[in-house]
């Protein structure tokens, strides 16, 4: 017979270890479920006015722009952050720092939060 852990003891759901409200690097994002990223906005991109309206924005970590070392230099991780039916999202534009939380979607080129929350960190300085 196997002893029984105390309710404290057992995980709410088994296999997971991470708290609530961690941050997940992008380099390590699981295939499904929720997370919540942070870094900036590297790209935007807007659709013409004759397609469904969406708005998309790739995200890298911010310690992403320091070049790797030696000869395996790899391109950072990215995540797509998309907004549909929208054709532009106050405050998401190149550089500024973000949090987004949703539901994670792998796409064939690189995993996708569709419609997520988020939280802007800081913005560019446009002088």
């Amino acid at each position: 017979m196997v002893p029984k852990l105390p309710k404290s003891a057992e995980s709410p759901h088994p296999g997971t270890a991470k708290p609530a409200g961690a941050v997940t690097p992008l380099g390590h994002l699981p295939d499904k479920g929720r997370v919540l990223c942070q870094g900036h906005i590297e790209s935007v991109t807007f659709v013409p006015p004759d397609r469904t309206p969406e708005f998309s924005a790739i995200l890298i970590e911010d310690d992403a722009e320091r070049p790797a070392s030696g000869p395996a230099r790899r391109r950072p991780a990215r995540l797509r952050v998309v907004w549909l039916g929208r054709r532009r999202v106050q405050g998401i534009e190149a550089g500024a720092q973000i949090r987004v939380e949703g539901m994670l979607a792998r796409g064939k080129d690189m995993p996708t939060l569709f419609n997520p929350r988020y939280e802007i960190l800081s913005s560019q300085e446009h002088q």
